[in-house]
Formats: structure tokens, C-alpha cells, sequence
């Protein structure tokens, strides 16, 4: 037992030798992994920090400057001649959203969500589009199984796709998948949260955008500013609102701007991004607003945002907005709704004769000072549908430049000066009226039929308005014989050309330079007839506008200078202080686009003729103005004119006064007027018109509207409500 005890002993004694003999070569062993561990890790912070070190330091300094434009800047005003203020901004309570680069969109639907827990969101824009991504994003279960896997492996298997490519593809199936069902499944709640969230995603990031800037209460922008904190981008602020002076008066002419919902309009997207607009940015669509958009917009803050990976981390301003510059119309608005007043009148009182005039239906007239080119009224006017389907008289101011007539005997006087520019008549040549046969054709005077035939001068025959007289001017235009019986008349090639050569020294048949855009040049027939030719002499061939007619005969009040017509006479700074103006940066000065090439006595000789027309005693406009205080010349026209093929009367007037010292030159057209016996509207409608401008004038002399101190007081049209932008677009 004890020989075993001791055999057992040496055993275990030999086992702990062996084990304490393995124990440093497996330390030794883990001490040199460990070492290489450690030296592994040396090596790569050496490779980290000393060959990498710099890219990996700029990767995590890495930030980004982006630059936005903020805030939505009030458009400049814009003021009448004498400063009454015809359009303004009125300010509107908004909500506004902006979202940064790394704004995601279940973050935007879940503010969109506690917004539409304060305020109340119109839905009616909501399109069925709009349904169907706010569906998929808020039924993405269902969405998902839209298009099944195999179809979504076989997409992303197609090796002619990228996987953007594939996406598109997948999503565009998902969403012509959506039935109505499932489109009109939201309640109002959900369509609340939709209208929002559908104005979050219209804007750019980094940028405001209009949430809701229409009927927003003042509890609403109590309620949201009180939860800003739980509402991240969303802001409460002040927008404005186009309104307009006045019913309707000349809102043809002001333009349009568009909402902060419509934005560019997609036919102006183009040009207006390449100046660097916004899509969503409200801009001047038509007329005045349009032509002085770059005047009148305002100018947003700059913002440049310090941003990291989408987040913003600091913004600095780098240039303060301002509102936009004002604009000063050359109009007279006084005398402008008074005009327009006149016109209603006069054409609602013959278009009641339906047996006179069945197809009257519109008439204009333009007032300037021959000077210098200021339009002092434009109107026009003609019957056209509301809303409720019911015929009413509406405004058409912009027909006076967009919309040509023949113009009848008011051209007389460009024929007898184009008479004398070519050397065909000479001043005091006398010619006599007499009926002509010009192959089949017979053409006379008014008056052959019932005063005969008579010898005229050429102030004569401007008084009582030959035909005849005219005819033969043409064809000495033309180095053409004048008997009053020819079979065959041979014309000069060019002898249309001289004639409109002529005709456009005054304006007629080119662009007048009016300071609008969409002029029309009016209409040139391409007929070259001899008969033609006689038509052109007197005003029944070629179409003019209203606005030509009246920058032709304020040609012949200055003494021969073609100006241009323009309805913009200021712009100024825009002045915050009440019922201030602003200082003067630019001021439109008069421009001569030419000179009549005839000597001051041909001229002389035509304004003669033209105020026997108004004082002669057969001149045909001295009905009216020979007992006018303010000494007006004046030159009627009739053409006949079809109207869908039924024949009828244009009637026109063009005139100016006082004749020794001309103040203001007007044209009345009034295409259709009748159809056998004139009822004189267009002479009606100058004579009252007329009347008027001398009436307000003395009123503005009183009141001093004269005075054209840079501090003067803004004046306001007494008793005219106000009218919107959106309220006045029908």
C-alpha cells in the first residue's frame, strides 16, 4: 500500500513538472500574438493619421455653402400721372415651410400632420397625382404588394436599366396601379395633411414656400406660432396681395401677376429662370405688370446656409431684400374712368338701336400729348360674356393696340402730305370732284350725288372730305393719267410702296413704339389693283390701330415729328413713409422717331384743312366743335367694313386742340358702328371726351396737380374701392 502511495506520488509529481514546463511557452505565445495585435494597430493608425490622415480630416470637416433667396418682397406700386395710387399690396397673414437638403419625407408628413391639427387647409387643388403619392407613402403595406417581386427582380436584373432607371419604372407601376377606390379612400383629415404636405414638397429647400397665405385667421397664427417648436420649418410671417384701384378701369392694360400658388407660368419658365427667378415666384404676366417686371419685383434676402450633410449648421446674410421699385403711369385716371364712362354710354345708347347698328359692338379711343408721347387715356371697350353667361360691356383697352380697322377719310391727311412729300401735288393745287370711271369701277365723293360736282383745294378737300381729290393725288403718285374715264389705268410698280412709304412717317402700317407689348402693325393688303391703290388714299385698303391713328395725328399737331407713344413717365424708389412718393431714378423723356419729310408750310397748309373740318362750314366734324372753347381741328373718317360678310360702317375721328398750341391729340374708333344712316357715335364720343380733358384740367389746376415736387403727397381716387388680383381676373 505504501509502495503504491509512493508510485502515485512520483506520478503526479512528473505531471506537474510537464505542466509548469508548458505554461511559459503557451504565455510566450500569446504575448506574440498579442504583440502583433498591437503592432497591426500602430500600423494602421500610422496609415489612418499620417498617409490618410488629411482626406479622412477633410471628410469629417466637410461642409457645404449654399446660397437661397428668402422672404417674398412687396412689388413696387404703381401711380397714375398724378400720383394716385392705382395699384398696391395689401398685406396678408402666411405659413410658410421650409425644408433643408436632408429633410425626408416621412419628417415632412409628420409635421404636416401636427400643422393640420391648427389651421384649417383648402383642398380643391388637390389633383388625383397628388393622391396617389400620398397614398404609397402612407399605405406603403399596400403599396408593396402592388408589383410583385418577379417583377421587381426582373427590373433590377435588366442590365440596360441603372437602378435609378429601375426605380422609376417600379414606382410609375405602383402608381398606375391605384384604383379610385383607393384614391378616395381619405377622410378630410387625411386630405387636410395631404394639402399641406402637397405644399412642402412645391418649394426648394432651403427656401420658403408658401404654406397658406388666403383667409389664414389671426388664431391660426396664434395657434402655430405657439407650437413652432414641435413644428420644424414651419414659420409664420407676412405676404402680400395684388390689388387694383377701381372696378375694371384699364385692367387690360395693368397686367396680371401670378399667385404665389401658380408661380412661373410654364411659357415664361424659360426666360424667367435664366435671370435667375424661382419656378414658385410670383412674376408679372401680361401688359404693364410683365413690360416692368424687372422694375417692379422685389428683391429677396440672400441667405448663404453652412450646411453638413444636409443639415444646417449657420446661415449669414449676404444681401438684404427690398421692395420693389414704383412705376408712374403718364395716365390720367380721372380722366381715364371718365373716358371709359363716355364710351359705355355712348355705345350702350346705339347698341339699344339693334335696326341703326346691329352689329356694334365696340369702340376705343386714345388720348396723348403730342409733345411729348404721354398716353393720357387708352380705353376701349366691347360686349363680351361674364360668368353668369350675360352679355355685358367690358374692358378692352388693350384692343387699342392690339386690333386694327380700316380707318375711313381720317387718313386724308397723309395722303395730301404724301401728295406733297413725292412732288405729285403741290400746296394750294386745285383739282376738280368729279364722279371717275376707273375700268368698271365707279368711284365718287359723298357729295357728288347731292351737292354735285366742284372744284377744291386742298384744304378744301380735306374740310369736306373728297374722295375725288384724293384719288388723284394717288395716281399722280403713281405717274398716272387723272381723267374721270379711264378703261385701264397703268400704275408705277412702286407706286404702293410710296404711298405707304408716306403713310408710315406718320405711324400708320409700322410699330408706334408703344411701350407694351403685343402691338400689332395692323393689316397691308397685297392686292395692287389700281382700285386698290385709290382705296389705300382713302383709308379703305389697310388696317390701322387706334393707337397709330393717334401717334399719326399728333405728328401733324407738333409740325411733323413721329413720337412715341409710352405710358410709363417715372420710376421712383419705393417711400415707406405714408402717403409719400419716393425720389426720381428714372424719367421717361420724349422720343422723335422721325421727322415728316415736308417743309413746315405743307404742314401748315394740312392743320388748316384740319380745323376747317372742325370750324369750316362744311367742315364734318363742326356739328361739335365749332363752339368748343379750346379751339379744336379735327378729321372724320368713314369706311365701309364687313362684318361676317354682312356690310357695314367703321367711323373714326382723330383731332387735337387747341389748334394754335396743341395739348392733347386723340383718335375714336368705332369699327361697325351702322349700317345706312351714321348716328354720329365716334364724333359723340371725341366731342364728350374732349370736354372733359378741358374740364379736369382746369380741376387740376386748382388742386395743383401741376406741381411736381419729388416729396409730394400720394393722392388716392376718392370713393373707388379696391380690387384683387384674384377677384378681378374674369
Amino acid at each position: 500500500m505504501n509502495r503504491t502511495r509512493g508510485v502515485l506520488t512520483l506520478k503526479g509529481k512528473k505531471e506537474r513538472q510537464k505542466k509548469k514546463n508548458t505554461l511559459p511557452f503557451r504565455m510566450n505565445i500569446l504575448f506574440f500574438a498579442v504583440f502583433l495585435l498591437f503592432t497591426m494597430l500602430i500600423l494602421r493608425l500610422g496609415i489612418v493619421q499620417i498617409v490618410n490622415g488629411n482626406s479622412y480630416l477633410k471628410e469629417v470637416q466637410r461642409t457645404e455653402n449654399v446660397k437661397a433667396n428668402n422672404g417674398s418682397p412687396p412689388r413696387g406700386k404703381i401711380y397714375d400721372r398724378y400720383r394716385n395710387v392705382i395699384v398696391d399690396n395689401v398685406p396678408l397673414n402666411a405659413i410658410t415651410y421650409t425644408r433643408t437638403q436632408s429633410t425626408k419625407p416621412d419628417e415632412m408628413l409628420k409635421v404636416a400632420r401636427g400643422l393640420a391639427d391648427l389651421i384649417k387647409m383648402e383642398t380643391k387643388k388637390v389633383t388625383d397625382r397628388d393622391r396617389k403619392d400620398f397614398w404609397l407613402l402612407t399605405r406603403q403595406d399596400e403599396a408593396a404588394k402592388l408589383v410583385s417581386k418577379e417583377e421587381i427582380k426582373k427590373l433590377e436584373d435588366n442590365e440596360d436599366l441603372t437602378r435609378d432607371e429601375a426605380n422609376k419604372k417600379i414606382y410609375q407601376m405602383q402608381l398606375d396601379r391605384i384604383t379610385e377606390d383607393d384614391i378616395n379612400s381619405f377622410n378630410e383629415d387625411e386630405l387636410e395633411v395631404l394639402a399641406i404636405f402637397r405644399e412642402f414638397n412645391s418649394g426648394y429647400a432651403l427656401s420658403p414656400q408658401i404654406v397658406k397665405n388666403e383667409g389664414v385667421s389671426t388664431e391660426e397664427m396664434a395657434r402655430v406660432n405657439e407650437h413652432l417648436d414641435k413644428l420644424p420649418g414651419v414659420n409664420v410671417t407676412t405676404d402680400w396681395e395684388r390689388r387694383y384701384v377701381g372696378d375694371d378701369t384699364l385692367r387690360s392694360i395693368l397686367g396680371k401677376v401670378s399667385s404665389s400658388k401658380e408661380g412661373i407660368p410654364s411659357e415664361l419658365v424659360n426666360s424667367y429662370t435664366a435671370k435667375g427667378y424661382a419656378l414658385n415666384d410670383r412674376v408679372g404676366t401680361s401688359y404693364v405688370e410683365s413690360q416692368y417686371e424687372d422694375v417692379l419685383k422685389g428683391q429677396k434676402e440672400e441667405i448663404e446656409y453652412i450646411t453638413k450633410k444636409g443639415s444646417v449648421l449657420d446661415e449669414q446674410l449676404v444681401k438684404e431684400g427690398h421692395s420693389g421699385k414704383d412705376v408712374v403711369l403718364t395716365i390720367d385716371m380721372k380722366l381715364q374712368k371718365e373716358v371709359e364712362k363716355i364710351v359705355e354710354e355712348e355705345l350702350s345708347k346705339q347698341a339699344a338701336k339693334p335696326w341703326e347698328s346691329p352689329y356694334l359692338d365696340r369702340a376705343f379711343v386714345v388720348m396723348m400729348d403730342p409733345y411729348t408721347g404721354e398716353i393720357l387715356s387708352m380705353v376701349g371697350k366691347k360686349y363680351g360674356e361674364n360668368a353668369e353667361g350675360n352679355k355685358e360691356l367690358q374692358d378692352y383697352a388693350l384692343g387699342t393696340f392690339t386690333s386694327a380697322y380700316e380707318a375711313g377719310s381720317a387718313v386724308k391727311g397723309a395722303t395730301v402730305l404724301t401728295g406733297y412729300m413725292t412732288g405729285a401735288i403741290n400746296v394750294g393745287d386745285v383739282m376738280y370732284d368729279a364722279p371717275m370711271i376707273i375700268g368698271e369701277n365707279k368711284k365718287s365723293s359723298w357729295f357728288n350725288a347731292t351737292q354735285g360736282n366742284k372744284y377744291l383745294t386742298d384744304v378744301q378737300a380735306l374740310e369736306i372730305s373728297s374722295n375725288v381729290y384724293m384719288y388723284k393725288t394717288a395716281l399722280k403718285i403713281a405717274n398716272a393719267p387723272t381723267s374721270h374715264n379711264q378703261k385701264y389705268v397703268d400704275l408705277h410698280p412702286k407706286a404702293f410702296d410710296k404711298m405707304r412709304n408716306g403713310y408710315s412717317q406718320f405711324g400708320l402700317g409700322v410699330n408706334t413704339g408703344i411701350d407694351l407689348p403685343g402691338e400689332t402693325y395692323g393689316l397691308t393688303g397685297t392686292g395692287n389693283k389700281p382700285g386698290l391703290l385709290l382705296d389705300l388714299a382713302i383709308g379703305q385698303y389697310d388696317l390701322y390701330t387706334p393707337m397709330q391713328l393717334a401717334q399719326y395725328v399728333s405728328a401733324i399737331a407738333n409740325d411733323g415729328y413721329r413720337v412715341e407713344p409710352h405710358i410709363m413717365k417715372e420710376i421712383r424708389e419705393p417711400n415707406h413713409e405714408k402717403n409719400k412718393i419716393g425720389p426720381i431714378l428714372f424719367e421717361n423723356k420724349p422720343k422723335v422717331l422721325n421727322r415728316i419729310n415736308a417743309s413746315q408750310r405743307e404742314i401748315k397748309q394740312v392743320q388748316t384743312g384740319f380745323y376747317q373740318v372742325a370750324h369750316g362750314a362744311h367742315g364734318t366734324a363742326s356739328t361739335q366743335f365749332r363752339n368748343a372753347p379750346y379751339n379744336a381741328a379735327a378729321k372724320s373718317g368713314t369706311a365701309e367694313a364687313f362684318y361676317n360678310r354682312n356690310k357695314t360702317y367703321n367711323t373714326t375721328l382723330i383731332g387735337y386742340a387747341p389748334f394754335d398750341n396743341p395739348e392733347v391729340a386723340y383718335s375714336v374708333v368705332v369699327p361697325w358702328s351702322h349700317n345706312n344712316k351714321d348716328p354720329y357715335v365716334n364724333k359723340n364720343i371725341a366731342k364728350r371726351a374732349m370736354d372733359k380733358y378741358f374740364d379736369l384740367k382746369k380741376d387740376a389746376e386748382k388742386q395743383g396737380y401741376f406741381e411736381t415736387s419729388v416729396d409730394g403727397e400720394v393722392r388716392s381716387i376718392n370713393g373707388e374701392d379696391q380690387q384683387t388680383e384674384e377677384n378681378s381676373e374674369e
